[in-house]
């Protein structure tokens, strides 16, 4: 729900006398109007607005989460800050790699001193490292001065925590093993009000043995076509051009509804959407790329010319050890049918160094799938251990001066390769999705081309949440110098 007016209205119509509805979302309405209550009296007993501060840590399905969180947060009456000394801080945690949680650790130490000196003070904890139990047995003994703790399943819930948290007077930890719900209808603070991400499912089913996401994530559940539709028709109503389709693995979208549908048939579905100029999606699986999603992007001239799919490694042998579920030739070959489709296709993936049992022989065809598909640029990762995941408890842990050594040597390739291809467009003129005013260079604007290259040139700031005609002067390896159409 984006429309602010017609939340209040619903919360007018509220009954606080009455117990609290059991289906969502009224029942969350219920207790943001009682949130609000305590939060409006906490201000006027300090005179002032409270703040609220949430820091996000990982991947675009996080930062979504986070903009539902902020819209509950400024319904329940805080104002956003940007600095950690607010009255309700809440970090939205990733666990994808084991120094993620160090991070969280760290952080939270330099929060207890704020407490300190500010007893209204809310800490707030909630992600995929909240899904780990130990993770939350640790927190509940060393870190007692949290107030809430929830997971990944039920952020949906923050304005019902906070509730619980300023009766109870003590931590609420909150947490679900997994669900079959999603809950609707719930407000959201975009960062940006010109593009948008949006959910189409959740979870994910595929277990690769380095990954903990399908453990703290939970199955997939995809969400209801019609439900995707609207969401999009009232985000470009509200002037977004630009949205990007998220799901752990946005391939097998639909196969758990009732009346299944491919990810191919709802991007035709939303590419035929009115006002909406450009569609984006992430991640996609090498393993269940259909030939129709393939023709889909090759016809919709909405679909954007930039694909992310993750190799995690070139050697066949490694791919097994990693339940990938595809071989080396297999991944060439899709690359290559990508390409005849869509010849104007930016590529871009990960790449995980180091996995256990991964031989120079094995990081040589990573290394020969590299220069053959030739990425616009790749996410290369050194293999992290995490502790609950197949592949930890793996014989043949690669040392860290050999895994430095080939780390080294697979950026050197990326970053050449990467100069190379990205240069392609120079001397053409593109459409550029003008983004924001450029940081460095005083009235320069920075914007995205289709497939993904950050462009900058000279504009008014009136041009931003606009696509304009760029003229590419210079290609600087990852950006382009650029000059403005008229």
């Amino acid at each position: 729900m984006e429309n602010r007016e017609e939340l209040e209205s619903i919360l007018e119509s509220i009954n606080l006398n009455e117990p609290a509805p059991e289906q969502e979302p009224g029942r969350q309405y219920y207790y943001m109007k009682k949130a609000r209550q305590h939060v409006s009296e906490i201000s006027k007993e300090l005179g002032r607005p409270l703040t609220a501060c949430i820091t996000t840590f990982g991947c675009q399905m996080n930062a979504k989460d986070s903009e539902k969180l902020l819209g509950i947060l400024e319904v329940v009456g805080f104002q956003e800050t940007d600095t950690e000394e607010a009255d309700f801080v809440l970090y939205n945690t990733c666990t994808v790699r084991e120094n993620a949680n160090q991070r969280v650790y760290g952080r939270l130490g330099q929060l207890n001193a704020y407490k300190r000196k500010n007893p209204n003070m809310m800490i707030a904890l909630c992600g995929c490292m909240m899904q780990e139990e130990e993770v939350v047995a640790k927190i509940k003994k060393s870190y007692r001065f949290v107030d809430i703790i929830f997971g990944t399943h039920n952020i949906f819930k923050l304005a019902e925590l906070i509730y619980e948290r300023l009766q109870a007077k003590k931590m609420v930890v909150d947490i679900w093993e997994g669900t079959d719900s999603i809950v609707e209808e719930l407000p959201a603070e975009r960062k940006y009000p010109f593009k948008s991400g949006v959910n189409i499912m959740f979870g994910c089913n595929n277990f690769c043995s380095y990954c903990i996401v399908p453990y703290v994530r939970g199955r997939e559940r995809s969400r209801n076509p019609q439900d995707i539709i609207d969401e999009i028709k009232k985000l470009v109503a509200d002037g977004v051009v630009e949205i990007m389709l998220l799901g752990q693995n946005v391939n097998s979208y639909g196969k758990n509804l009732e009346e299944p549908m491919s990810f191919a048939e709802l991007l035709r579905e939303i590419g035929q959407i009115e006002g909406l100029e450009r569609v984006r999606f992430m991640t996609s699986h090498p393993k269940d790329l259909s030939d129709e999603l393939i023709q889909v992007m090759k016809d919709c001239d909405k679909v954007c010319s930039h694909l992310h799919l993750p190799l995690q490694s070139g050697s066949s042998r490694i791919l097994k050890a990693m339940n990938r579920k595809y071989t080396k030739e297999q991944f060439l070959e899709l690359v290559d049918k990508i390409r005849a489709a869509v010849p104007d296709i930016s590529l871009t993936t990960d790449i995980i160094v180091g996995f256990p049992g991964e031989t120079e022989e094995d990081f040589l065809e990573t290394m020969d799938v590299v220069k053959k598909v030739k990425f616009d640029s790749a996410f290369t990762f050194i293999y992290s251990k995490r502790t609950g995941t197949p592949a930890a408890k793996m014989e043949d842990q690669i040392s860290e001066e050999v895994i430095k050594d080939r780390f080294d040597r697979l950026l050197t390739a990326v970053q050449t390769i990467s100069a190379e291809v990205c240069g392609r467009d120079e001397h053409t003129v593109q459409k550029v999705l003008v983004e924001e005013p450029n940081d460095h260079l005083e009235g320069y604007l920075s914007g995205r081309m289709s497939n993904n290259t950050l462009v900058h040139f000279k504009g008014e700031e009136s041009l931003i949440g606009t696509i304009a005609d760029v003229y590419l002067e210079e290609s600087r390896g990852f950006y382009y110098m650029g000059t403005l159409e008229h």
